[in-house]
C-alpha cells in the first residue's frame, strides 16, 4: 500500500511539472506566433526585410535559384537557396528546429504528413499568410500555405493510336497489362508513397470499389482492409515496373518506334514537355475511372528559429506573385495557389484537375502512411 501511495505520489509531481513545461513550451510558442505574424503594410516589410538584408530557404524545387535572382534584383535583398530532396529538407529542420541552430528561415517543402506532423506540429516551422494574399488565394489552400500544386497522370505512348488503352485503373490489373505499367518507387518519393496512402482513404476506396464493379461487373471480393489496399495489392502482382524517377518513366514509355499496344505509367504531367524537347510520344488519359492520377501541394512555412525572418515574409509574398512564380509558370504542370496567375496555353486550370485527381491530404497521410508502407513491403522488399 506504501509503495503505491509512493508511486503515485510521485506520479502526480511528475505530471504537475509535465503540465507545467507544456503550458510554459505553449505560451511561450504563443508569444513567438503573434510577434511572427504582426501584420504589416507592403512597405513596411519591405522596409524590414532590407533592413535584414539576407534571407535563407530550403526547397524541393530547383526553380528557386531563379526565383531568387529575380527577388534580389527587385528588393536588393541577398538570397542563399539550398535546393534538397524532400526528405533532406525534412530531416535537416528538425535537426534544425530541435538544436535550436540557425539554418532556413522558410522552406519550400512537400510530403504533406511528414511536413504537419514533425515540422509544424513540433513548432519547428509556422504558417504565414502575407497581407496582400489574404483576400487572393483560396482559404482552403491558407494553412498551412500552399505556393503551388504538382500534378501526376496517367499517360501512355500514343504513337501507334490516340485512342486511351484504358480509361478504368483496373485494367491495369488484367493479363494484357503485365509489366506495361510503370511507377516511381513509392520508397523513393514521398508524394508517391501519400498517393499510394490516400487510395486507401474510406472514401475514395469506395470509389475504387465502385470501379471494380463497372469495370469487372461483378462486386470486388477483399483479401485485405479496402478496396484502395486490393488495387495496389492487384498491380503490384501483375508485374508493376517500378522506376528510380519520373523522367526516366517517361523517356521509357515514351520514345519512338517500340511498336507496343500497352505502355503506360503515372508520372508527373510536367513531362509532356518532351513531347517537343525528345521528340517523345506522350498523351494523358483525362476520362479514367475513378481517377486520372493524383496531386499534391509544395507548402510556403517560416521557420520558427528564422534568423531573417521579415525577409523570409516578403520573399513568400514575391513567390505568390505572377513575377515571382515565373520560374515555375513557364512550363505546364505547375500551378500557383494564387489563381490569378496564368498558366500556359496548353495546360489546364486547377479547378479541372480538382475534379479527376486525388488530392494529397496531409493529415490521413501522416496517421495512415506507415500502414500502407508496411503492406507495400510485402511487395517491394
Amino acid at each position: 500500500m506504501k509503495k503505491q501511495f509512493t508511486r503515485g505520489l510521485i506520479l502526480l509531481i511528475l505530471l504537475c511539472l509535465t503540465g507545467v513545461v507544456f503550458a510554459g513550451g505553449a505560451e511561450e510558442a504563443a508569444v513567438e506566433t503573434v510577434a511572427d505574424t504582426t501584420p504589416m503594410t507592403h512597405e513596411e516589410l519591405v522596409a524590414a526585410a532590407q533592413e535584414e538584408g539576407k534571407v535563407v530557404v530550403y526547397s524541393v524545387t530547383s526553380r528557386i535559384a531563379n526565383a531568387a535572382e529575380g527577388f534580389t534584383a527587385k528588393y536588393g535583398i541577398e538570397v542563399e537557396d539550398t535546393n534538397l530532396k524532400d526528405f533532406e529538407l525534412i530531416e535537416k529542420i528538425s535537426k534544425e528546429g530541435s538544436t535550436g541552430a540557425v539554418g532556413a528561415d522558410f522552406v519550400l517543402a512537400q510530403d504533406g504528413g511528414r511536413v504537419m506532423g514533425e515540422l509544424i506540429n513540433l513548432g519547428y516551422l509556422y504558417n504565414y499568410v502575407p497581407e496582400s494574399m489574404k483576400d487572393v488565394v483560396p482559404e482552403q489552400f491558407q494553412d498551412p500555405l500552399v505556393f503551388s500544386f504538382i500534378n501526376k497522370l496517367f499517360i501512355f505512348n500514343n504513337e501507334l493510336s490516340t485512342e486511351s488503352p484504358f480509361t478504368n485503373i483496373w485494367a491495369l490489373t488484367t493479363d494484357e497489362w503485365a509489366g506495361n505499367f510503370q511507377f516511381k518507387n513509392p520508397f523513393q518519393e514521398s508524394v508517391n508513397a501519400n498517393f499510394m496512402t490516400m487510395v486507401t482513404k474510406p472514401e475514395i476506396a469506395d470509389q475504387i470499389a465502385a470501379a471494380y464493379r463497372d469495370y469487372f461487373g461483378k462486386d470486388i471480393v477483399l483479401t485485405t482492409p479496402n478496396a484502395g489496399y486490393e488495387w495496389i495489392k492487384a498491380i503490384f502482382e501483375n508485374n508493376l515496373v517500378l522506376t528510380t524517377s519520373d523522367t526516366k518513366t517517361a523517356e521509357s514509355i515514351g520514345i519512338k518506334g517500340q511498336n507496343k499496344k500497352n505502355n503506360a505509367g503515372l508520372f508527373v504531367f510536367s513531362k509532356l514537355r518532351y513531347v517537343e524537347s525528345k521528340n517523345l510520344a506522350l498523351q494523358p488519359i483525362m476520362d479514367m475511372d475513378p481517377f486520372s492520377g493524383f496531386f499534391y501541394p509544395i507548402y510556403a512555412l517560416v521557420s520558427s528559429n528564422a534568423e531573417h525572418p521579415n525577409a523570409a515574409k516578403l520573399f513568400i509574398e514575391y513567390l505568390l506573385t505572377e513575377e515571382g512564380f515565373s520560374p515555375w509558370s513557364s512550363d505546364m504542370g505547375t500551378y500557383s495557389s494564387n489563381p490569378n496567375v496564368p498558366i500556359q496555353p496548353d495546360d489546364y486550370p486547377m479547378s479541372l484537375w480538382e475534379g479527376i485527381l486525388v488530392e494529397e491530404d496531409p493529415t490521413y497521410c501522416f496517421e495512415n502512411r506507415a500502414d500502407v508502407e508496411e503492406f507495400l513491403n510485402e511487395y517491394i522488399y
